[in-house]
């Protein structure tokens, strides 16, 4: 193993919910509200997969980046589009889940993942969200990842936005 594929940028992120746990999890846990979201640079998703147990729920997206890559990351990537799986999962028995994401083409090179938990806050919820993305690629992957990052909260901020608006 060497050095750099230990190294992670770790990332946090709180959203508010008009709603009780058991609402916001149920909203969390439908493909329709993935789908119906507009996220900047992003295509819409495609549905890869969905399933739903009652307790459980997974869902599977395909996303692709039409925005403007900056120059390194374009010399990264190639030719190619940037498209990357997503999978969201809700645990409603535990007021938590996960996202886990990872490059379509190469998942060992960019990956990631976020374990969230839903607790009451006042009248609401508060999603408390962990996660650490990794772009395995040395030399550039520290930077790549911090570039990455914001972008990948900002859109966690309109998922939200968006879930709040649903919820009231």
């Amino acid at each position: 193993m060497h050095p750099w594929q230990y190294r992670r940028v770790r990332f946090h992120a709180e959203h508010s919910f008009p709603a009780v746990g058991p609402a916001v999890a149920d909203l969390l846990a439908v493909p329709a509200f993935y789908l119906a979201l507009t996220l900047p640079d992003l295509d819409q998703p495609e549905l890869l997969e969905s399933s739903d147990d009652g307790d459980e729920a997974t869902i599977r997206l395909r996303y692709e980046f039409v925005g403007r890559l900056d120059p390194m990351a374009r010399r990264l990537i190639g030719p190619d589009r940037l498209a990357w799986v997503q999978a969201v999962t809700v645990v409603r028995s535990a007021a938590s889940g996960r996202l886990r994401f990872e490059a379509e083409r190469d998942p060992r090179r960019l990956h990631g993942r976020a374990d969230f938990s839903l607790a009451p806050s006042g009248e609401g919820t508060l999603r408390h969200l962990d996660g650490e993305l990794v772009v395995a690629i040395p030399g550039v992957g520290r930077m790549a990842e911090r570039r990455i990052v914001p972008g990948l909260l900002r859109r966690l901020d309109i998922e939200a936005e968006a879930a709040g608006v649903q919820l009231s």
